[in-house]
């Protein structure tokens, strides 16, 4: 072989193995972002979980405490001190 067919076969060799090296690299990098985003979307879905379990907690809670005591939401309060129970202004 020649000086100068050895050295193209060389240059395209590293050049073969560069690329395959980008390529397996790429796709390392491709899956661990893949695999990240997946991370994340179950994540999100466990705190969803939590919080939906926070809530129903608190609404079984709250009905609950309903049933022990009466609960006005204000509106009551705010019409009888408008009005006098005299009936009369002042």
């Amino acid at each position: 072989m020649s000086r100068a067919s050895k050295i193209t076969l060389a240059v395209t060799s590293i050049a073969t193995a560069g690329i395959i090296y980008f390529v397996h690299w790429s796709q390392e990098a491709e899956r661990a972002a893949m695999h990240a985003g997946v991370q994340r979307d179950e994540e999100k879905q466990r705190i969803k979980r939590e919080r939906m379990a926070d809530f129903e907690m608190q609404r079984r809670l709250e009905e609950e405490y309903r049933k022990i005591q009466h609960v006005s939401d204000g509106k009551d309060s705010q019409s009888s001190s408008m009005t006098s129970p005299s009936g009369g202004s002042g």
